[in-house]
Order: structure tokens, then C-alpha cells, then sequence
């Protein structure tokens, strides 16, 4: 038996998902090659059906069943992206599915799995606590357990997406790949290599799941409860892409979640294009040490779009936050009638708009007869803030942002 994938797995995979999967496109964002000084190539795979990479793996595996195998059904561990791959091919093939799933998923992305007619099981709170789970659903049910990365399998079908960027971008110096379980860096790591064996691959984890980080680099930075990534929050890197990594993969380095909510921002702002947190973990890496890629073709995989509303609106209000335009600012003033109609026209003059406001009487440091008035501006940026706050300190106010 073969100790390792080969470039001629990834080709049979490809050739397995032609028609399968959708070939997304791979071009250059010109907006971020001038922000970063590199030359940047984003493959959308958000534009997948189920929104994410994982469809080429999981179509890889249940594409290489045996009759036996699929008459009897899957059942699969997943937060959500690999559970969707695997719901939508089983529904394709007719086969029956039952996805295991944390009880922390986002609604967005159990409902799109059930959509697919899997049958969805809520149960643990780590992605370590479901596969358990799944394992022994698998065992009484005689399914057969599609992991989400430690199946050779499942990681050549990720790979596909690293034969598509080379072929549409065969002078690529560098890919930056998001890593979780390892099954899609360790894929297109097999392809890249296998193509291209000066190519640079680069790995991505958040600080709060250095898994593969720690188990590569023989580290023992600790593991967080969370992370806006929760595609990349896992407990337990993959035998299979551990190996290959290892092998294959030049380095691997760790990002914060502001880094990636920026990223998120960013794309959403220039491309246009919904990425959720495990999917812009590339761009944040890129973001956090331009100095490293200047100069040199990057491409970048935009692995997934599934994200809840809720926490997308909260990134988009953070982000307006650290770029300046949403700012709180502090004003005292006199208790009077009249006080506060003076400060919203003057801020009005000065182009700011007041999203709420705040008064404060008894937790301030002001004269009894003075109010404090917190207001939340949204305006045009650092420059426009220090406008206002200059505008409401000639009109006689106290003014300072907080």
C-alpha cells in the first residue's frame, strides 16, 4: 500500500468531479495586489453550490463507493461545510445521510444541511465530542463515516482545487491555504508540489486552534474556546494531511481574529464577495506580513461563504469601527434646554450622522450641573472624526472620542 497521495491521485479525483463540481474561477484582485504589494489571486470557492471547498472531497468519496456501501448510507462529523458536501452528493446519488453536527454550529448552516435531506444530529460541543458520536451512530447503523480531512480520499478531492489555480495561473510563486483538519492545504500541497516543486505553500491557523501548527512545529500553544474560523476549529489534526504537510507543506503560521475579520471585511468591501471566517484566514495571513509575499504571485482559496447574519453584521460594525467610520464620542456640556439641540446641529454641520445617543448624569466627573453626552457617530473616517470633534470644541463643548 501506498504510504503517500500522488499528483496522479489528484488527476483521478478531477476526473471523477468533472461535471460534479463547478470549476470556479481563479483571477487576480487588483485592488488587494495594490494594498499588499503582492500580485493576488483569489479562487472562489464560495461559488460552489453548498458555498464551499468541500464538495470536491466529499464527491470524491461517495463517487468511490461500493454498492453495498451505498445501499447502506453515510453518516458524517462536520460544523457545517463538510456536513453540507456530503448532505448535497448523498442527495445526488440517492444515497441516505445522517450529519453529526456541535451544538455551537450556526443556524445557517443546520438548516442548509437538512435542506439537502440529511438527517441532522446535534450533539457535543467540539468537533472531537460529534465525531465520537458519529463513530458509534456509524457502527449501530452500519453507515459508512465519511471523516471531514483524515480520508485519502476526501483529500485528494480538495486537491482538485489546487490543480485549477496552476492551470489557470501556472507562474504562481506561493499558495496560502486555511488549515483546520489539514485535508485541503495537504490536497493541494500533493497537487502543487507535484506540479510546480519550487512552489511555496504557506498554512494558516487562527491562535486560538494552533492544532497543526503545534503538532508540525512541536509547539504547545494552547487551545482557545472559540474562533470567528470555527470551519478551522479543530481539536485534532488529520493523520493523513499531518503527514503530507510535513512533507510538503514550507510553513504554517497563525493569525488573530481581528486579522481575519478585517479580511472578511475587505472582501466583502472589494470583491464583493461573502467569505466567512475559515475561508479569508488566506487573505488575513497575507494582511498580517505583507513584507513576506511582496513582490511575489500569490494565490489564495476563499474556501467558504457560509456565515450566520448575526455575526457578519457584528464584523461589518467592527470594521467600521477600527477604519473610522462609526466613532463614540464624549461631550460634556451645560444641563439646559437647549444644550443638545446645539450639539446634533453642530455635528450635522460638520457631515457626522448620530447613530444613538447616550446621556450620562450620575456616572461622570462633570459639575452636578453638567450632563456628559455619549454619541455614536458614523462618519467618514479618522480625518472627519477629529473634523467633528473640532467643530463641537468651538462651539464650547468639552469633545473627546473614547
Amino acid at each position: 500500500m501506498r504510504a503517500m497521495l500522488e499528483l496522479a491521485d489528484i488527476h483521478a479525483a478531477a476526473a471523477r468531479l468533472q461535471g460534479q463540481v463547478a470549476e470556479t474561477p481563479c483571477v487576480e484582485s487588483r485592488t488587494l495586489s495594490q494594498l499588499t504589494g503582492a500580485q493576488v489571486f483569489l479562487k472562489f470557492e464560495n461559488l460552489q453550490f453548498t458555498a464551499s471547498f468541500k464538495e470536491r472531497g466529499a464527491c470524491n468519496k461517495l463517487a468511490q463507493l461500493t454498492e453495498a456501501e451505498r445501499s447502506s448510507g453515510v453518516i458524517a462529523m462536520s460544523a457545517g461545510n463538510h456536513a453540507q458536501g456530503v448532505a448535497y452528493h448523498a442527495q445526488r446519488l440517492g444515497l441516505r445521510a445522517v450529519i453529526v453536527m456541535p451544538r455551537f454550529t450556526p443556524g445557517v448552516k443546520v438548516e442548509r444541511t437538512r435542506s439537502f435531506g440529511a438527517e441532522v444530529v446535534l450533539h457535543g460541543d467540539t468537533l472531537d465530542e460529534a465525531r465520537g458520536h458519529a463513530l458509534v451512530l456509524a457502527e449501530q447503523q452500519r453507515l459508512v463515516f465519511v471523516h471531514p480531512y483524515d480520508d485519502e480520499a476526501i483529500v485528494a478531492g480538495q486537491g482538485t482545487a489546487g490543480l485549477e489555480m496552476l492551470q489557470a495561473v501556472p507562474d504562481l510563486d506561493c499558495l496560502v491555504v486555511a488549515i483546520g483538519g489539514g485535508g485541503l492545504i495537504a490536497g493541494m500541497a500533493v497537487a502543487a508540489k507535484g506540479l510546480k516543486p519550487g512552489i511555496d505553500m504557506v498554512g494558516v491557523q487562527t491562535l486560538r486552534f494552533p492544532t497543526m501548527y503545534n503538532a508540525v512545529k512541536g509547539q504547545g500553544l494552547p487551545l482557545g474556546q472559540s474562533t470567528i474560523a470555527e470551519g478551522i476549529a479543530v481539536g485534532t489534526p488529520g493523520r493523513v494531511p499531518r503527514a503530507i504537510i510535513e512533507r510538503h507543506v514550507d510553513d504554517i503560521v497563525l493569525v488573530d481574529e481581528g486579522d481575519i475579520e478585517q479580511a472578511i471585511v475587505m472582501l466583502l468591501e472589494i470583491e464583493k464577495t461573502l467569505v466567512e471566517g475559515a475561508g479569508a484566514a488566506g487573505l488575513a495571513a497575507l494582511l498580517k506580513d505583507p513584507g513576506r509575499f511582496r513582490g511575489r504571485k500569490v494565490g489564495l482559496v476563499l474556501g467558504g461563504g457560509n456565515i450566520d447574519p448575526l455575526l457578519l453584521a457584528a464584523i461589518i460594525e467592527r470594521g467600521m469601527v477600527r477604519a473610522g467610520r462609526l466613532a463614540r464620542v464624549r461631550v460634556g456640556a451645560r444641563d439646559v434646554p437647549g444644550s443638545l439641540a446645539r450639539i446634533t446641529a453642530t455635528v450635522a454641520e460638520a457631515g457626522g450622522n448620530i447613530n444613538e445617543v447616550h446621556h450620562q448624569r450620575a456616572f461622570t466627573m462633570l459639575a452636578a450641573q453638567n450632563v456628559e453626552i455619549e454619541l455614536v457617530l458614523q462618519t467618514r473616517g479618522p480625518d472627519h472624526i477629529q473634523a467633528v470633534l473640532e467643530a463641537l470644541r468651538r462651539a464650547g463643548f468639552q469633545a473627546e472620542r473614547q
